[in-house]
């Protein structure tokens, strides 16, 4: 009987339960990943959450300093800060916390909140960018005619994204699929090792929603968008002799495109093949990798919708410096890129000044004023674009 009670089928006791201890991610690390990996995985959590609190923040105080930069166009690219700075300030805090010691030692309720935060707001920042999307193509493409975005258009669009991803994020929270511990151990994410079809139904649906159609809704945009400025490009020589804007909206299109694609489309496909074969084996680190590379957006977000805004940068000097006595320089140098597109970041707005509201011929005195002086024409609004 002492036997019996100290080896089971030939296991010994201690031996079983050092088996089986990996299995409760709540009770200490997974046994087969040596704790240096988590050390080296705590650092990248440290570099990234910083550097992601510190650009989302300068983007929100930069925007709140200076009132140029609150144009209805610009709402959705402070919109995406603000995602990106809770999804760091939240998921990012607690992967290093979890990170360092080694397994989610928080409980289950951290677990949910932290899997809950990340996706939530993660998806929040992805229908930020086919918002974006969509107001770009609305402001050039005018498929409403003379109807330009407002702040009600924005504020709207803004509503939007945030009920959207609240209504695909907070049913793992009320029993449909759930919320947990991924096989690292250390993060939270969705349970897409259900073997449930109740779950595979949410897992699948919750792609198509949030990732399968914002990425529909970027290409879609911004395709018209280029066709629409080629167009104008090849009936107005003076652009294709000029700087070829076209050229540089569509190198800047393309950026977007791909680092929307590079964050994002390893953890779609990996959350996928997950639910197609919930029993295939991956090895933990590995699984973990598109979920930590996910979190880099981030990072880049800010440098290439905000950073690259000549105008923001220009306040964002400002703002470091401290200095005082370049304000009505830089209202003027903002105007100035805003008529004449001799900044790229304004030369959307340049050029959808220079688009045509309707598709009548335009008179010849007209177009004839339009190629004398295009400092005279409307300008939409939005003349901080970040493009």
């Amino acid at each position: 009987m002492g036997s019996f009670g100290t080896v089971v089928s030939g296991v010994n006791h201690t031996e079983a339960a050092d088996a089986i201890q990996p299995d409760d991610p709540f009770s200490g690390p997974v046994k087969s990943i040596a704790p240096w990996n988590f050390k080296v995985l705590a650092s990248w959590m440290v570099v990234i959450t910083s550097l992601s609190l510190c650009e989302n923040f300068l983007v929100m105080l930069v925007t709140y300093r200076f009132k140029q930069l609150r144009k209805p166009l610009n709402f959705v690219i402070v919109n995406l800060s603000v995602a990106d700075f809770f999804m760091s300030l939240i998921g990012g805090t607690l992967s290093v916390v979890t990170n360092y010691r080694g397994y989610f030692f928080l409980g289950s309720w951290a677990c949910v909140l932290e899997g809950f935060a990340v996706t939530f707001f993660g998806i929040v920042g992805m229908w930020s960018l086919a918002t974006l999307a969509f107001e770009r193509y609305f402001v050039i493409c005018r498929p409403l005619g003379n109807v330009r975005l407002r702040v009600k258009h924005a504020a709207l669009g803004l509503l939007f994204v945030w009920t959207f991803s609240f209504i695909w994020t907070i049913p793992p929270v009320l029993g449909w699929s759930s919320y947990t511990v991924s096989k690292i151990g250390t993060t939270c994410e969705p349970n897409w090792y259900s073997g449930d079809p109740h779950d595979h139904t949410f897992i699948i649906t919750f792609f198509l929603t949030c990732f399968i159609l914002p990425l529909g809704v970027i290409i879609v945009c911004y395709s018209k968008l280029l066709r629409k400025l080629r167009k104008v490009s090849n009936s107005h020589g003076r652009l294709v002799n000029a700087r070829k804007p076209d050229r540089q909206v569509t190198h800047m299109v393309v950026v977007m495109i791909v680092a929307f694609m590079v964050a994002w489309t390893p953890y779609a496909l990996f959350s996928i093949i997950v639910t197609i074969h919930p029993t295939i084996y991956l090895d933990p680190i590995l699984a973990a990798v598109p979920a930590f590379f996910a979190k880099t957006a981030a990072v880049y977000n800010p440098i290439i919708y905000v950073f690259m805004n000549k105008q923001f940068r220009k306040c964002l000097i400002q703002l470091l410096t401290c200095s005082d006595n370049t304000t009505v320089q830089l209202n003027q140098s903002t105007e100035r890129a805003g008529m004449t597109g001799e900044s790229n970041t304004g030369e959307m707005s340049a050029i959808a000044a220079q688009i045509p509201a309707a598709s009548t011929p335009p008179n010849p005195n007209e177009q004839h004023s339009n190629s004398c002086s295009h400092s005279q024409l409307p300008i939409p609004e939005n003349k901080v674009c970040p493009m």
